[in-house]
């Protein structure tokens, strides 16, 4: 058996929840906060038997996709340049962060 933990952005957890429940796949959902952009995320823990762990791995990968989103620059602390000019940048979101996990026991109460 393993553990899954599989962060990933809030705009793709709503559709992959879905399939999910509709493929029988158990899942934690859990909200979360991203360190990079301080933008949402969804963590889903998800107990499997091993030889399940690709199935649920190719789910994933088919429902969470990379995407293009453009922000605006941080104010620079570089007195070499001029200060107060903010650009917009493009930066690459969302996919999945998937950790897998031994488990030794599992137990339902």
């Amino acid at each position: 058996m393993k553990l899954l933990i599989a962060v990933i952005q809030n705009e793709d957890s709503k559709k992959l929840q879905e399939v999910f429940n509709k493929e029988g796949i158990r899942a934690t959902k859990l909200a979360t906060t991203g360190g990079f952009l301080r933008s949402g995320n969804t963590t889903f823990m998800i107990g499997i038997d091993d030889d399940k762990v690709e199935d649920v791995l190719n789910l994933i990968a088919k429902y969470c996709k990379t995407r293009t989103q453009t922000m605006i620059s941080s104010p620079t602390y570089d007195f070499n340049l001029d200060a107060g000019f903010d650009y917009p940048i493009d930066v690459e979101v969302g996919g999945a962060t998937v950790f897998i996990l031994p488990v030794d026991a599992f137990k339902k109460f």
